[in-house]
């Protein structure tokens, strides 16, 4: 029987992990990563995670996928489960995700903070966590899956069973040996049959609404939450892509590749964002064609295969909510991978990542750089 550290969000695939893990006969112990900017008055870390006891947020505050109410679920479920409980703070290491998320938005980059969540602390702090308990793994609720790979020895990441939830883009990021001491129990199944398993095993998170928002950023606020943060002038024009002014804006944060909304100019058609140039801070504006990418580079590569010699078929995905597409790619210098499509992309962000996979299995992925 392995020793399991177990991500608990107090949603429902967390929590039908849970019970899946202790059919399996695992000994769980359930955590909840306690990263609110509200626990800022908790013990920073210093050699390893911090045991505290659950802090109320305060009215209003927002939270998204950990708040108290989360916490206060979680820890119902393993009660319910009898499992051991504890919330972690991780005040310290998620400032790092924060300061990542201003920086990126102010540099005129796109970031995507959920991936670095699962770097830094879900398969990063939680295996320090695992390490001072004895545990072998440590598991999560994410939509993927973890098989023996093609040469019959290494392990491979894989899409979840249920396509419409699958999370393994957000996972590319995983250092390749800790793959062995991961657990994805909920990824070889359906989502409705999770909610189903919940509902029949008696827990009360079964119709949980999913989470869909980054965890402390209001939905549509992110640009007044970089300017609370960064006190810079980050305004300038509103340019087509000939160079001609057309009108202002307050800051470049406000702003993504592929954006139709809220540009604050009129122009009798619709016109997206196809560049940010943080340099000159202007916000360049263009018809839906001048979008069109057909090929990008990425750096900081993490390779989950050993990376190819040469230039490879396969299928790349640029964002979390978008299908990965067939293109061509290879890998670079310095950490860098160039991947070109087979057919134009429209809104390639710098900042997001692109994921490369061979079929379902996730290969390895990099950051787009900008234009």
């Amino acid at each position: 029987m392995a020793r399991v550290v177990l991500a608990m969000s107090g949603g429902v695939d967390s929590s039908a992990a849970a019970h899946l893990l202790l059919e399996s006969g695992h000994d769980v112990t359930g955590v909840f990563m306690r990263h609110g900017e509200e626990s800022a008055q908790a013990c920073a870390i210093d050699s390893g995670p911090t045991i505290l006891p659950i802090i109320h947020e305060r009215p209003g505050h927002k939270q998204g996928c950990c708040s108290a109410t989360d916490a206060e679920d979680a820890r119902r479920v393993a009660n319910r489960l009898g499992i051991p409980f504890y919330p972690l703070d991780l005040q310290a290491e998620f400032r790092q995700i924060v300061d990542y998320f201003v920086d990126e938005y102010s540099a005129g980059r796109t970031p995507n903070p959920c991936v670095m969540c699962n770097n830094w602390l879900k398969f990063g702090r939680l295996f320090d966590f695992a390490d001072s308990i004895g545990a072998e793994f440590v598991a999560t609720g994410h939509y993927a899956r973890l098989e023996t790979g093609p040469d019959g020895k290494s392990l491979a990441l894989l899409r979840g069973i249920d396509l419409s939830k699958d999370q393994s883009y957000v996972l590319f990021g995983i250092e390749r040996p800790l793959l062995a001491r991961m657990l994805l129990p909920v990824g070889g199944y359906e989502k409705p049959a999770i909610r189903e398993l919940a509902a029949r095993i008696g827990l009360r998170v079964a119709d949980k609404k999913d989470s869909q928002e980054i965890c402390f950023v209001t939905s549509g606020k992110h640009d007044e939450f970089v300017r609370a943060r960064r006190d810079l002038d980050l305004s300038g024009d509103i340019v087509l892509t000939d160079g001609r002014v057309v009108g202002t804006h307050p800051g470049i944060e406000r702003f993504t590749i592929g954006q139709r909304k809220g540009l604050g100019v009129a122009m009798g058609e619709p016109y997206f964002v196809v560049r940010i140039e943080p340099d000159t801070r202007r916000v360049v504006i263009g018809r839906h064609d001048e979008l069109a990418r057909t090929e990008l580079t990425a750096d900081r590569a993490n390779w989950l295969v050993d990376p190819p010699a040469a230039p490879r078929r396969g299928l790349a995905k640029i964002r979390y909510n978008t299908a990965p597409v067939p293109a061509t790619f290879a890998a670079l210098p310095d950490s860098r991978i160039h991947v070109r499509f087979d057919e134009p992309r429209y809104g390639v962000a710098p900042g997001q990542a692109v994921v490369l996979y061979d079929h379902d299995q996730v290969l390895g992925g990099g950051w787009i750089e900008g234009p």
